[in-house]
């Protein structure tokens, strides 16, 4: 996600300079290519937090649920092991979010190319305080995670976790930036739009 909110950043950052064209020829096709930029870059916040905002239910997933039965709320990650040759392919980290005692929350994943996830809890930013590594025999069969004590089942493993999950975390930043810079030059660009179309009405 980051490379698309940079990309339209950059574009509508672009559609800015492109509004001081006010005469001569190129005058059309410069509000055209603002209009569509514009048009593409609300469709793309519009779909992205309505994705955000609905359950990720997928057809044919694997359903986790993660129960945190200790006494504190714990920020949990899942990491899904792919059986691929790309050794970048082969972590996907998503972050469950931080759930509170006798509370859970559900994932859901395609295991088609795995057969194994980790589950990584962290109390504050930096203390991983839990680590449990999980075969799935049964991909059928949809799996409960109960954490209750504060164990790292693989050192080794775990420091595996720590990298990818650090990795998810800039790369959440950069998108965020990236994101909130493409909807500051977006309502800029609509203001600019709407401003200049009113201002021919009033004339």
């Amino acid at each position: 996600m980051f490379y698309l909110f940079f990309l339209l950043a950059v574009l509508l950052a672009f559609c800015l300079l492109l509004s001081v064209i006010k005469t001569g020829r190129f005058k059309f096709w410069a509000k055209a290519l603002r209009i569509v930029i514009v048009g593409i870059s609300v469709v793309v916040f519009a779909y992205y937090f309505i994705q955000k905002s609905v359950d990720h239910f997928l057809k044919d997933s694997l359903t986790i649920q993660v129960v945190n039965k200790l006494p504190f709320p714990l920020d949990f990650y899942i990491i899904k092991i792919n059986e691929d040759s790309d050794p970048d392919l082969k972590y996907e980290t998503r972050h469950l979010g931080k759930i509170r005692t006798d509370y859970y929350r559900i994932d859901y994943l395609k295991m088609d190319q795995s057969d194994q996830f980790w589950v990584a809890g962290y109390m504050g930013k930096k203390n991983l305080v839990y680590f449990s590594q999980h075969s799935i025999p049964n991909k059928n069969e949809d799996q409960i995670v109960e954490v209750r004590n504060y164990i790292v089942q693989s050192s080794k493993l775990a420091d595996v976790a720590k990298v990818e999950i650090e990795a998810l975390k800039f790369d959440n930043i950069k998108t965020a930036i990236w994101m909130t810079l493409g909807l500051l030059l977006l309502f800029l660009n609509l203001a600019v739009l709407l401003r200049k179309n009113k201002i021919k009405k009033i004339r």
